[in-house]
């Protein structure tokens, strides 16, 4: 039976018999008498080895009413090691005035915690690094980058902030190192850190006593009367600190940006290089106007293009690192040279290639040929234009400027709807169509060549001349100023039908009612001896706003947005809407420009034109544009449905349906798109 004493151990209350208590007094003793010849923290190496142990007696008492026999002390003192341990050390360091604490034995126990003593924030990051042996630096950027792009970053470092226990105790320091927490140990992390502290301390009071020795008293005495002086050192210091930060942040934004465009950068050379090079086709690239006809291969100019963007952001990516980190090494002068040699030959690349792209315009000419035509002229000679929507779709046909790739027999050419098409009166009185092609080069003759590839068809048949809505021409041409400018001369006396869908193609067609270009479809012309001549155009109830009259065409764009929804006037709104109704059809068609008015007036025209009822039933405007609407259709002769739009989907295509009034297949007779 043995006694039970309570003892206070590192802040910590145990119970311990008396024979373990006078082991661990006796152990404590030794420590303590092992430390007498130098008294240089004494009491603060103690202290540690007592929290050590307490901790260590901690973790095997699992009851508060549990005692602490023989055992444990033996065990913990195992742990710990011998009082002739640390002197056998303490020998060893006083051989060697060089030794590095860093070669204290690594334990496999190795403890996360947060370092204060190496701390830009909360000390998670120089924490993390001492756990995982990655450099400071790389944890900090690691956060601040997935910070600055998700968000998570600064979760993940204030959730560690919050849980993760500050290394305060020179064991905890050692734990967080990876070191072995005993006697030598403790004793030499603690002995480095006085010395530390003391060379601070000697060199600090070195400087003040040189400053004090060497100070001109008189006049520290007159700027101590200066109050305002004072005022200015103060501010001073306060602005050197906001730079500082100001420094750290500009620092972050600069690694933060340079990273993530040299990541893209990376990505898109590689990506571009090998599709090049593997010959995948397809729209996976586009590459800039310049690239198109130019004597270097486009994987290499999309490479040196990159070269000459990434180089100059890989420098600032640089100068970002050395802001954060002003230990950072420098770069070599023999890389800094190479990498402005390679930016300096891929400038030298691009610029050549901007050049050649310049002067492939240098120069314009024209192909005219011209082509008889047939065609029985006591009957109206009808003019209509068509698309070959397996080349390219287009919904809506009309002349466009730009041009777009695409794929005929697997060969990659310039599609292109920029065709005009003239009538005029044939001074011989014979019918021919004269085809003029436009085209660009770096001399006339290569501009002449490119016009005479230009692929371009029409047919004739049934007292109808079927235009292309479109050409077709080399792909390297893409970005050059091409067109095909169609005029048919017919003899006077000649009627002529233009049918709808060569409303937006008609170009300067004269006739002797000023009548617009894209309001002469749908109707009967005939050739007089001073132009077209309208034959039923008197049909219509209004057809004054048809004539190219100034001041008409000013007042109808001020009455757009006019909320009247008996306007009966056909031209203006199958301008304005793309919507068409005739014989043989009524297209109504919205876009992401159509306005609520608009919108009601298109509705009030249908009504009117075709009876056919159109009801809104749901509807939201931003803008007074269209943003979403639900639209119940009855043509009133059998056909209905329901037109939604939703989620802004007109920015991508027109929305609309399509009543057909002459298909013998009734499932075509009704669509909406």
């Amino acid at each position: 039976m043995n006694k039970t004493i309570n003892i206070n151990l590192g802040g910590f209350f145990f119970h311990i018999d008396e024979n373990a208590y006078q082991k661990l007094k006796r152990y404590l003793d030794a420590i303590a008498r092992s430390l007498s010849d130098d008294p240089q923290g004494k009491n603060e190496i103690i202290s540690d080895i007592e929290a050590r142990i307490s901790e260590l007696l901690s973790e095997r008492i699992t009851d508060a009413r549990q005692v602490v026999n023989e055992s444990d002390i033996d065990e913990i003192i195992t742990i710990m090691g011998q009082p002739e341990d640390y002197i056998e050390s303490e020998e060893m360091y006083e051989d060697n005035s060089n030794y590095n604490y860093n070669k204290r034995t690594k334990s496999n126990n190795k403890k996360l915690f947060r370092d204060s003593e190496d701390k830009f924030l909360g000390g998670v990051a120089s924490g993390l690094a001492h756990y995982t042996n990655i450099d400071t630096i790389w944890v900090r950027l690691f956060f601040i980058l997935t910070a600055v792009t998700t968000g998570f970053g600064l979760l993940l470092y204030i959730i560690l902030w919050v849980l993760l226990p500050e290394a305060k105790t020179t064991a905890e320091k050692l734990q967080m190192e990876g070191e072995d927490v005993n006697i030598g140990n403790i004793e030499k992390k603690i002995r480095n850190e006085f010395e530390y502290l003391s060379t601070k301390l000697k060199d600090g009071a070195s400087e003040i006593t040189e400053k004090i020795s060497s100070a001109d008293y008189q006049k520290l005495r007159n700027q101590t009367k200066s109050g305002f002086q004072d005022f200015l050192d103060t501010l001073g210091k306060i602005l050197s600190a906001l730079f500082k930060v100001f420094g750290k942040f500009i620092g972050v934004l600069l690694v933060f940006i340079a990273g993530i465009t040299l990541i893209s950068l990376l990505f898109a050379m590689f990506s571009i290089s090998s599709l090049e090079i593997l010959g995948f086709e397809g729209d996976f690239v586009h590459y800039p106007p310049f690239f198109y006809d130019s004597i270097f291969p486009n994987w290499l100019l999309s490479i040196l293009l990159i070269l000459l963007i990434a180089i100059p952001i890989l420098v600032l990516l640089i100068l970002g690192l050395r802001i954060l980190s002003p230990n950072l090494k420098r770069v070599s002068t023999t890389t800094s040279l190479s990498l402005f040699g390679v930016w300096v030959v891929a400038l030298l690349f691009i610029g050549f290639t901007g050049v050649e792209f310049a002067t492939s315009k240098a120069q314009r000419a024209v192909k005219v040929s011209k082509k008889s035509i047939l065609f029985n002229p006591e009957q109206p000679l009808r003019i209509g234009v068509e698309n070959d929507d397996e080349i390219n779709y287009q919904h809506n046909l009309r002349r466009h400027d730009y041009a777009v790739e695409v794929y005929v027999n697997d060969q990659k050419m310039k599609y292109s709807n920029d065709v005009k098409i003239d009538v005029s009166k044939s001074d011989t009185n014979e019918a021919y169509i004269e085809i003029r092609k436009e085209s660009e080069g770096r001399k006339r003759k290569d501009a002449l060549e490119n016009a005479e590839k230009i692929n371009y068809k029409f047919k004739i048949e049934n007292n109808k001349i079927v235009f292309d809505a479109f050409f077709l021409s080399e792909f390297k041409n893409l970005w050059k100023d091409e067109e095909v400018y169609l005029t048919v001369f017919i003899p006077e006396g000649t009627s002529v039908y233009f049918e709808n869908s060569s409303k937006k193609f008609l170009y300067s067609i004269e006739n002797t009612e000023d009548i617009y270009d894209r309001n002469m479809a749908n109707h009967l012309f005939k050739m007089t001896s001073k132009g077209f001549e309208c034959l039923d155009c008197e049909d219509h109830d209004d057809d004054s706003n048809n004539k190219r009259e100034k001041s008409d065409w000013d007042k109808n764009k001020d009455n757009t947005n006019d909320n009247n929804n008996n306007n009966d006037n056909d031209s203006d709104v199958s301008f304005l809407f793309d919507s068409t109704i005739n014989d043989v059809k009524a297209e109504f068609i919205i876009s992401k420009k159509t306005t609520k008015s608009e919108l009601e007036k298109l509705i009030g025209w249908f009504k009117n034109k075709r009876n056919i009822d159109i009801n809104i039933i749901e509807s939201n405007y931003k803008n007074d544009r269209i943003e979403k609407i639900l639209l119940d259709i009855d043509c009133n002769d059998g056909f209905k449905g329901e037109l939604r739009i939703s989620n802004n989907t007109l920015n991508s295509i027109p929305k609309g349906f399509r009543r057909l009034y002459d298909e013998e297949d009734k499932t075509l007779a009704f669509k909406i798109w």
